[in-house]
């Protein structure tokens, strides 16, 4: 159930069924009898539990993925192939100057035929994710090692990536030392190292003595040498927070100016969560041997201060923080994350996308210069159509602003054509066409060109 083995509740029991303390296969959710023989009362009861969650989970996940693929259509709808090969939008803007870098078909590489121009790549990309999408299992991976890890996958994960979120739910960094320091030694001292620790996780007891206006730490010696600190380290770094801090034999107090209970009592909580070494926001750290590299893995990213370091590796270091890796490694970087993140997923759930439409929507998301999500305030709120945005989200907000702007719509998407039932300009719509009027109704050459003109806007409307 959730990736794990049924939790124990009952007072030290999974179920009434069974005695306190019962870790046996079957009081932890083990099904032997099969459903031609009939299930036990026990296992009947877990088999309604998973059933039960399955049942919530197909049911939670439908309305995601149908709202995620709305999400995708509505973005990549004006995406198409022009005839001098480049991936454009409606803006007229290069999306990517070759389809999937190769410009080939995805429906006809056997033939090893190139996309036509005028195809409606964005369409077909977005009908590429939308069904498979909807198969994923919503469930979270588990990393077994000193910690355990939890990290985000299927469609949370694709739906967070497609969001691009400035704060990714299960945030990671895989750190691969260089040479000299791979090995299992040293690459445990990395782990400590950048493992944050907070004066919580070194003490046994925190005790407030309101009277003298003090509050005693009382510190976990295990818990300090993990850390790898001294007493007197910690009373430093404290002393460097703007703490007041004194160190005794086995504690270190702190003084406080504080007259009222509350403000004794806010010191005492800053204090717990005072960072005393690694960097902060890495919370877990685990060790993972990946063929012959020692990799430390870590839920917490912060590129910047573990470039700083001497023994990573920089040129394997990976983040999963799209914002941070645009802001460290640069647009290029991002874009190539996007599309290893999509992957992962898909190849943890069985499933296979042709990584053209990876591309497509990675460059999508990033040819500004800047990751945007598939969201209105993303790279829809970028079509300069007013009823390309207003048929996706607060359409209302759309015409009063376009109003009050004094905007134009030029109807070059696909969307406001097919509103006001034209031609869409994709596939046979693309091409725009010039008909040469000659015969008796043109006698001058002003007129001659009037007319031409009259004829070209009727057939292009």
């Amino acid at each position: 159930l959730n990736g794990k083995r049924i939790d124990i509740g009952y007072i030290d029991r999974t179920l009434s069924f069974f005695k306190k303390g019962d870790l046996s296969p079957r009081s932890k959710g083990f099904i032997r009898s099969p459903f031609i023989k009939g299930l036990r009362p026990d296992e009947f009861f877990f088999g309604a539990m998973t059933g039960r969650a399955t049942l919530m989970d197909t049911a939670l996940r439908t309305p995601r993925s149908g709202y995620l693929y709305r999400r995708l259509a509505n973005a990549l709808q004006d995406l198409r192939r022009e005839y001098d090969g480049t991936v454009r939008d409606s803006n007229n803007n290069i999306i990517q100057f070759v389809y999937g870098d190769d410009g080939k078909d995805v429906s006809r590489l056997h033939l090893n035929k190139d996309v036509e121009a005028g195809e409606a790549i964005g369409v077909i990309t977005s009908q590429s994710f939308g069904e498979p999408s909807t198969q994923m299992v919503l469930r979270t991976f588990h990393f077994a090692g000193v910690t355990e890890m939890q990290v985000t996958q299927g469609l949370p994960r694709l739906i967070e990536v497609f969001d691009a979120r400035k704060k990714p739910s299960s945030p990671k960094m895989e750190i691969y030392l260089k040479k000299e320091f791979n090995n299992e030694k040293d690459s445990t001292i990395v782990a400590e190292k950048i493992r944050e620790v907070t004066v919580n996780d070194i003490a046994s007891e925190i005790d407030l003595d309101f009277s003298n206006k003090k509050i005693d730490i009382k510190i976990d010696r295990e818990g300090l040498r993990q850390s790898h600190m001294t007493l007197k380290k910690v009373v430093e770094r404290l002393n460097e927070l703007g703490f007041k801090a004194k160190e005794k034999s086995d504690s270190i107090t702190i003084n406080t100016e504080e007259e009222s209970f509350k403000g004794v009592y806010q010191v005492k909580e800053k204090a717990k969560k005072a960072i005393i070494s690694g960097i902060k926001g890495i919370k877990q750290v685990i060790i993972v041997k990946v063929g012959s590299d020692f990799v430390v893995m870590t839920l917490g990213t912060s590129l910047k201060k573990i470039l700083e370091m001497k023994e990573i590796n920089p040129e394997k270091l990976v983040s999963n923080d799209l914002h941070e890796v645009a802001g460290v490694f640069g647009i290029e970087a991002a874009r190539q994350l996007i599309i290893n993140e999509i992957q992962d997923v898909l190849n943890s759930q069985g499933l296979n996308i042709d990584k053209r439409h990876l591309k497509l929507i990675s460059d999508a998301m990033t040819n500004t210069g800047e990751v945007k999500g598939v969201t209105r305030i993303g790279i829809i709120a970028q079509k300069s159509s007013i009823l390309a945005r207003a048929t996706f989200e607060t359409p209302v907000k759309q015409f009063v602003n376009a109003t009050v702007k004094g905007n134009k719509d030029y109807l070059t998407s696909v969307v406001e054509n097919v509103i006001l039932n034209q031609p869409v300009p994709v596939g046979t719509g693309l091409p725009g066409l010039l008909v040469k009027v000659i015969g008796p109704l043109v006698k001058k050459d002003s007129e001659k060109k009037t007319a031409k003109t009259k004829v070209v806007e009727e057939v292009n409307k």
